[in-house]
């Protein structure tokens, strides 16, 4: 894709995340049980929070993550390149020490990035927004920039393998000896080649927005090349506590994880840890 493309294309994306970010908040508030259930305590585990560390809150959306961060005893800086998003987050109230920093910041632009401070951050995170993004490569350069040398990278994504534009659900029902047994499945179509299509992350939202597919393979090798190892990883499932919204509730297809979560650290870091 040339260099025109592929700023026409980010334009595009910004302009349906301002359409979007509105219905966004108003729908999340300070999380639905997706995020409160699934994500947000999978990313809080790998996180593994000092008291007082520094954190990059990339793609930050209405800000819940990165004031739940506050909440834990983090300085947080939050960056989202809508510019409605980052003021509805800085409408939420916060009764944190410190206050959260918010910007408007492209993460697909390395000038913005970096703007934000060398060697500044202990932890960078990055709550469901990679498969947003058309280029996430500029972001993984900068992010060794950006970190302390103990720095470490948490981020969550929709499982490539599970839930994607290119799956589709199905709920079937078993006759077995005379006991009616219901299944929840998955069907996968495409998985290996990356590609990019519109859909809906919350049912009603004014536009569909892009989702940018890549195959667990090809995220984790850019993490690699950019100087960075994966240090742990969770697939969160919906246990027997939580309650379907609707018959194809991801929160029914307890067998099968709707999101990945994984932390990477420096290599040189680790290197020496390992020495």
């Amino acid at each position: 894709m040339s260099d025109e493309q592929w700023q026409g294309l980010s334009t595009e994306v910004h302009d349906i995340w301002n359409q979007n970010a509105a219905f966004w908040d108003d729908y999340m508030g300070e999380g639905n049980q997706f995020q409160r259930l699934l994500i947000s305590p999978a990313q809080e585990r790998l996180l593994d929070l000092k008291g007082g560390e520094y954190i990059l809150d990339i793609a930050c959306g209405n800000g819940n993550f990165a004031r739940r961060l506050t909440d834990l005893g983090a300085r947080v800086v939050a960056c989202d390149f809508s510019e409605v998003f980052i003021e509805r987050a800085r409408a939420h109230p916060s009764n944190a020490t410190h206050p959260i920093d918010y910007r408007v910041v492209d993460a697909t632009q390395r000038d913005q990035l970096l703007a934000l401070g060398a060697a500044r951050f202990d932890v960078a995170t990055c709550n469901m927004a990679l498969m947003d993004m058309p280029n996430i490569e500029p972001l993984l350069a900068c992010l060794p920039l950006l970190l302390k040398p103990h720095g470490r990278f948490i981020f969550s994504i929709p499982h490539p393998c599970f839930n994607s534009v290119k799956t589709t659900m199905s709920i079937e029902e078993d006759d077995r000896e005379g006991e009616l047994v219901t299944r929840y499945a998955v069907k996968v179509s495409g998985y290996m080649t990356p590609f990019a299509r519109k859909g809906l992350g919350i049912i009603g939202q004014p536009a569909p927005h892009y989702f940018f597919h890549r195959p667990i393979s090809a995220l984790l090798n850019a993490c690699f090349s950019a100087g960075f190892v994966l240090d742990r990883i969770e697939e969160p499932c919906f246990d027997g506590d939580a309650q379907p919204s609707r018959p194809f509730s991801w929160v029914n297809f307890k067998e099968i994880p709707p999101v990945m979560v994984a932390r990477l650290r420096l290599a040189g870091f680790c290197s020496i840890i390992n020495a």
